[in-house]
């Protein structure tokens, strides 16, 4: 009869938990996308890029300036000279600019003599060699157009590697509560078999050699929960780094709150052929074409250095601006200049020329390492991922295979056949096969999260 009670108790406890609430991965993932700081960081980062590029603009912000020199002496005014103007550059390199000059004084200097209601200038200044194709502020500008698209992409960097992380720390999470439920079983179902073979000591139906077998099962398996428990506990410490309310404040998970089923199935929703197209456009990819980009503006601005300067200068003058005034171009009333000037040797816009083509260089070579080497470990991660799967898929069969030895080991058992011991260690091999699947589980989804980091991908918009 205590044969057949404690047969029995060989059968795994089955635990619900729910009364208890469970924090799901999708659940988990809007959560640290929405609040988490290194989401909130990459949400900034493209404020880096707007106020750059803002700045970058304002080089082709129109100018008001006004300048004034006076003397007086002895009682003289000897010179009172006023200029008031606005200039504008313009995207084509042709600066507009337009003044009032107010000149008075014994000692005025005679080409700055002006009528009495002051002088009119409009024109412009042209450049016909540096800067006719590009200048400083247009290669500025370009190159802050750049880097607020290379913003978004480093925004999608910092997601990227975002939602590997927090995947890995929450199937670790799911897989170590996993494996804590698996031992606790093991553990209640220990010490229920201890009591009953002690019992049947007593009555004369055990040697009490069995006894000491119960009771050392009952403390090795104290000291794997424990262990259990222990590595559980760290892991939602370390969860807990990845939740924050919308307050920006911390966030600790509450003792009733676990994970889902680790072994519960998962949507694949990129196939590991489709993903190597993705490589092309992966985000450290994508950055260094960004760099090149911006030296190969840099190289086009040094080489419109090796031009000479030419630049020509237009002012068309009047008292007034009645349309009666208005004269055709260089006949009256107007006031040009022009300069050519250019080294001798070049040489210090040679060198910087031959700097930037040596930089585009280095660069272009270190995107192909960079995409081989991306390539590469996006094959390594789909063959990690696949044969997880296969692992998974054998060590399935493990442990139905080792849970049928189980029930035959009771079956033998049970009308007298095999021994205490062989029953324990048939249950230590299932025991042990259950928390490597539970582990083999938590490696497939983190290693479907990896293959999708190596192809640029993580949290969509």
């Amino acid at each position: 009869m205590m044969r057949a009670i404690l047969v029995c108790c060989f059968s795994f406890i089955s635990y619900t938990i729910s009364a208890q609430e469970i924090l799901d991965f999708e659940t988990y993932m809007d959560w640290v996308r929405s609040y988490h700081p290194v989401a909130k960081q990459a949400d900034v980062n493209l404020e880096f890029g707007k106020q750059e590029l803002r700045a970058a603009r304002g080089g082709f912000d129109p100018k008001i300036y006004t300048q004034r020199d006076r003397k007086r002496f002895n009682n003289s005014d000897y010179f009172d000279i006023q200029e008031t103007g606005i200039s504008i550059p313009t995207m084509g390199g042709v600066e507009l600019k337009g003044l009032l000059e107010q000149n008075s004084g014994v000692f005025l200097n005679s080409e700055r003599t002006v009528p009495a209601g002051g002088l009119f200038a409009a024109g412009a200044s042209f450049n016909l060699g540096q800067g006719l194709i590009i200048d400083q502020r247009r290669a500025a500008l370009r190159q802050a157009q750049i880097f607020r698209e290379a913003t978004v992409v480093e925004r999608q960097l910092f997601l990227n590697d975002l939602y590997l992380d927090a995947t890995d720390h929450y199937w670790k999470w799911a897989s170590d509560y996993q494996n804590v439920k698996v031992f606790e079983e093991g553990y209640e179902l220990a010490v229920q078999r201890f009591e009953m073979v002690r019992e049947s000591f007593v009555q004369g139906d055990f040697p009490a050699i069995d006894t000491v077998e119960a009771y050392t099962q009952v403390q090795d398996r104290l000291f794997s929960l424990q262990s259990a428990q222990i590595n559980f506990f760290k892991s939602t410490q370390m969860l807990n780094t990845f939740l924050w309310d919308e307050n920006e404040e911390p966030v600790d998970l509450v003792e009733d709150v676990f994970p889902e089923n680790v072994l519960d199935p998962f949507i694949v929703d990129y196939l590991p052929e489709s993903l190597r197209g993705y490589v092309s456009m992966h985000p450290e990819l994508r950055l260094t074409d960004f760099d090149i980009e911006t030296l190969e503006v840099e190289r086009r601005f040094k080489a419109n250095l090796l031009l000479p300067v030419a630049k020509f200068n237009y002012n068309f003058l009047t008292e007034t601006f009645s349309q009666a005034e208005v004269v055709p171009f260089l006949e009256n009333n107007y006031k040009y200049g022009f300069t050519i000037a250019t080294p001798l040797f070049l040489r210090k816009e040679r060198g910087g020329l031959g700097v930037t083509r040596a930089k585009l260089s280095f660069k272009n070579y270190e995107r192909d390492l960079k995409f081989l080497q991306l390539r590469n470990k996006l094959d390594a991660e789909i063959f990690n991922f696949e044969t997880v799967g296969q692992q998974l898929v054998v060590f399935t069969n493990n442990v139905d295979g080792l849970q049928k030895l189980l029930d035959g080991e009771m079956m033998r058992f049970e009308v007298g056949e095999s021994s205490l011991f062989l029953v324990n260690a048939r249950e230590v091999s299932l025991i042990s096969a259950r928390v490597t699947l539970n582990n083999l589980a938590a490696r497939r989804k983190i290693a479907y999260a990896k293959m999708l980091n190596a192809a640029g991908l993580g949290f969509e918009e």
